[in-house]
Parts: structure tokens; C-alpha cells; sequence
């Protein structure tokens, strides 16, 4: 079987695509059968067995943790889950101090806003904040941002695909210049894992976090944190909970002895439902392989452009596929009016302010599907 026949095959593991036309999955994936499966599975342990459940609830975290380290190209036990990823950006400010010269954070003006009210809440604590801007408000200058990282940086907190307009940021040579002076990066992959290769490894990120919720079908409540190993020490959290201790069923009140693994970074107590509903996504995600669902993307993504300019719409995203991720953004008069007949008329897309109607494809959608929302966006238009 070819690979879009594989890909194609899976769509009988999704309900929801048997009840509308579901291009949203840059917002909220697909839930898979086996989820609702394994959230029966969740209830049924505590129902029968009460506190014992936590024997499994507790690996699952691991479990979970672990498939997203294969998707990323991570190590294995480099991951801890969190319930989002503004606690896990606020997890790695609690390993910074921003009391010394070097306190500057750089970003730019297109991340999602978690990053900047997380990170600018940290000018109370000393941090300096450097927002690069964008000309177009679809892509990030590469030399700009490295330009604005100078010894005096501490992190780079920066989006592998930004959020409005689908722009895959070159994060290589931000890398490079953050590590040449002494900074870190931090990369925020939630818009690209699952449908764009990420390997965390080669990228030489210091830190990265991201979520189920979106291409890997996983739901609410299950983001993860993933920090190099080796920097472990330099990156020690002052936001911890039980679980951050090497012993947490010591319960040692003697002062916190960080565990020498990723939990040092969990924190409380984990959240056992949205792990289980988190964990068949990832895995199905795997199982069909990040290298096929991209190719299969950027097919539809390209499919998407094109009905998008026959149609006469501004596209508000990379026109070459290299340099964007799995959504395609397109905006006109009204926009935020048509999203919403749209969703009535059973299309499932979102709109965002300054940037247009989101288009997401995923694995399981076809080219149908693509040109059926364009025909309808046509419609609408025209007073149908």
C-alpha cells in the first residue's frame, strides 16, 4: 500500500470525519476511537480499583512521555508531560535568573500569546524583553532575531511554526547564535509536531515544549516539556511540587532533593485522565511516520494555496512548502463572518484576528475535502 493510501486508510479511527468536513486539526485534532477507549479503560481502574490505579496512572506519564520523545527525536525519559504549555514555559523561567546583567529575552512579535504574557511577566523579576518585529506579519526575519541576541541574552523562546500564518521558522542559524553568545532556545513546537519532522537532537534546541492537543490527536491537558539532558543542572526549577523530588514517597520536609531525571521538572500530582486520553493519538501519529504525513501535507497544503488564488483570496501563508508547516491561513472581507457560517454549514476551520480563516489538513483528510471548503467559502460569498 502506498503511504496516502496508508495515511487515507486510518480515517475510520477518527468518528468525526464520518460527521463533517474536519480541517481544524492545527486547533484541536481528531479524537481517535482508542481514545475514548482508553478513557473508559481510565474509569473503569478507578471504579474497580480505587488508589491502587495510580501503580499505572504514574508509568503512564512515561509511557506517554516516551512516544513524544520518539516523535522529536528525543531521548527516552527526556520528557516530563504537563497540563500546558504555560506551565511548561513557566516551568523553564523558574530555572532563570534575571537578576544579573544577563537578562534579556528575544522573541518575536508573531508568537502565540502564552509566550508573551508568560515571559513579560518576568519584567517584574528583572528580564528585559526584546520583541523583533515582522514586516508582513507572516514571516520572521532569521538575521533580525539573530541580530538581536547579544551576550547580554539569557533565552530565546521561539515557535518552530507560527500560529497565524503557518510560517516554519528557520531555527537553525538562531541556534547557532544564541549558543555562540551564551544563550539558550527554547522552542515551542506545538504547531509542528505531528505533521512537520521535528528532531530535537539535530537542532540543538536547550529546551522545547508542545502539547497533544493539535496534529498528534491527543487532546486537552497533556503538553510536555523536553530539556536537554545535560543541562539538567544549569536548568534547576524553583517551581516544583512533590513529584520533582528525587523520593517524593519519603516525604522528606528536610528541603527538596531535585530528582536526577526529567521529573524534576513535573511538579504536583499528574493528571492520569488527559494522559490516557492523550495516549492513542501519539501513537497512531508514530505509527503512520512524521515523514509521510508531511509529504502527505504538503500535497494538501499546496492543493489548498491553489484553490485559494482561483478563488481570489490573500493567502497569508508561505507559498513555498518548505517554509510552512501544516495549516494554511487566507483572509478577504468578512472572514470572521464566513468562519462561522462555515462551521454551521458542518466545515470545521477558526479564524484569527490579523491573519484570516486557518485551513488545516491532516493525514486524514483528501483533496475533496480541501476543495469542498473553498467551494463553499465560495458560496457564501456569493449569497448561497
Amino acid at each position: 500500500m502506498i503511504a496516502s493510501d496508508r495515511l487515507l486508510a486510518s480515517r475510520g479511527q477518527f468518528p468525526i470525519l464520518s460527521t463533517c468536513t474536519y480541517l481544524i486539526s492545527n486547533s484541536l485534532g481528531a479524537m481517535p476511537q482508542r481514545a475514548r477507549d482508553m478513557l473508559t479503560q481510565y474509569a473503569d481502574d478507578w471504579a474497580t480499583r480505587g488508589v491502587e490505579a495510580w501503580d499505572d496512572w504514574l508509568a503512564l506519564v512515561d509511557r506517554v512521555a516516551n512516544v513524544i520523545a520518539g516523535i522529536i527525536h528525543a531521548p527516552a525519559g527526556s520528557i516530563m508531560m504537563q497540563p500546558n504549555v504555560s506551565v511548561a514555559e513557566s516551568m523553564l523561567i523558574s530555572c532563570l535568573d534575571f537578576s544579573g546583567p544577563r537578562n534579556k529575552i528575544v522573541y518575536s512579535e508573531l508568537e502565540f500569546s502564552t509566550v508573551h504574557y508568560v515571559w513579560q511577566a518576568q519584567r517584574a523579576n528583572g528580564a528585559r524583553i526584546e520583541v523583533v518585529k515582522s514586516d508582513d506579519g507572516v514571516s520572521v526575519d532569521t538575521q533580525r532575531v539573530c541580530d538581536a541576541i547579544d551576550e547580554h541574552t539569557i533565552a530565546v523562546p521561539i515557535s518552530h511554526v507560527i500560529f497565524r500564518s503557518s510560517y516554519l521558522q528557520d531555527v537553525g542559524p538562531i541556534v547557532a547564535k544564541a549558543h555562540a553568545v551564551g544563550a539558550m532556545v527554547f522552542l515551542d513546537v506545538y504547531q509542528s509536531i505531528g505533521t512537520v519532522p521535528v528532531d530535537v537532537g539535530k537542532l540543538g534546541v536547550d529546551a522545547a515544549v508542545g502539547g497533544a492537543l493539535k496534529w498528534l490527536c491527543g487532546g486537552p491537558g497533556a503538553a510536555f516539556l523536553y530539556v536537554r539532558p545535560d543541562l539538567y543542572e544549569r536548568l534547576q526549577p524553583s517551581m516544583v511540587g512533590w513529584f520533582s523530588h528525587k523520593r517524593p514517597f519519603d516525604f522528606d520536609m528536610s528541603g527538596m532533593d531535585l530528582s536526577d531525571s526529567a521529573w524534576r521538572y513535573a511538579g504536583g500530582t499528574p493528571n492520569p485522565a488527559a494522559l490516557y486520553a492523550a495516549s492513542s493519538g501519539p501513537e497512531i501519529v508514530a505509527e503512520m511516520g512524521v515523514e509521510a504525513i508531511r509529504k502527505r501535507s504538503t500535497e494538501l497544503t499546496s492543493y489548498a494555496i491553489e484553490q485559494a488564488l482561483a478563488n481570489g483570496l490573500t493567502v497569508n501563508t508561505p507559498l513555498a512548502p518548505a517554509a510552512r508547516g501544516g495549516h494554511v491561513t487566507v483572509d478577504f472581507p468578512l472572514a470572521q463572518a464566513v468562519s462561522r457560517e462555515l462551521i454551521r454549514r458542518n466545515f470545521m476551520v477558526d479564524c484569527r484576528p490579523r491573519a484570516g480563516i486557518r485551513v488545516a489538513p491532516h493525514f486524514y483528510n483528501t483533496h475533496a475535502e480541501v476543495e469542498a471548503v473553498f467551494a463553499e467559502i465560495r458560496s457564501i460569498l456569493d449569497g448561497r
